[in-house]
C-alpha cells in the first residue's frame, strides 16, 4: 500500500453530448482505441459544467440533441479555459438547414452523422488531439 496521494481524476480529451447511450458507446470505443477519454453528457447545461470544472481539448456535439442552442453554447464554451475546445458537430443529412446552422455558430467542424460515423475511427485522434498552434 503506498502513501503517495492519489492522482487527480484525468480531464477528458473530450465531452460528447449525446443522449444516445449505444452511439456513445462507439464514440467512446473508438476513442479508447486512439488513446484517448471521453465523457457522456446528456445536456448543454451538464456539458458547460463538465468543460468548466475540467476543460477539454474537444467537445462532440449531436445536434438533434432537444433544445439545443448552438450559438449561445458556443459562446460560453469560449469561456472555459485558456483554449477554447474545438468543437465536432454531427446531424440529420435531412436537416440541412441545422447543419448550416452549425457551421454559421462557429463549430469547427460539422457533418452528417453518417460522414461521423464513416471518419469516426480515422479521424478521432485528429478531431481531439489538442490543438497546435
Amino acid at each position: 500500500m503506498s502513501d503517495d496521494p492519489p492522482l487527480p481524476p484525468r480531464s477528458p480529451d473530450g465531452l460528447v453530448l449525446c443522449d444516445d447511450l449505444i452511439f456513445f458507446s462507439r464514440i467512446a470505443g473508438a476513442a479508447r482505441a486512439a488513446g484517448l477519454h471521453v465523457l457522456p453528457v446528456k445536456t448543454a447545461h451538464e456539458l458547460l459544467a463538465a468543460a468548466q470544472a475540467r476543460p477539454p481539448s474537444a467537445v462532440i456535439l449531436d445536434l438533434q440533441n432537444p433544445g439545443l442552442d448552438v450559438p449561445s453554447l458556443l459562446a460560453d464554451l469560449r469561456k472555459c479555459g485558456p483554449t477554447p475546445p474545438r468543437v465536432i458537430a454531427y446531424g440529420s443529412h435531412v436537416e440541412a438547414e441545422v447543419l448550416r446552422a452549425a457551421r454559421a455558430a462557429g463549430c469547427d467542424r460539422v457533418m452528417p452523422r453518417s460522414q461521423f460515423v464513416e471518419q469516426l475511427e480515422g479521424s478521432i485522434r485528429d478531431w481531439l488531439g489538442p490543438r497546435i498552434g
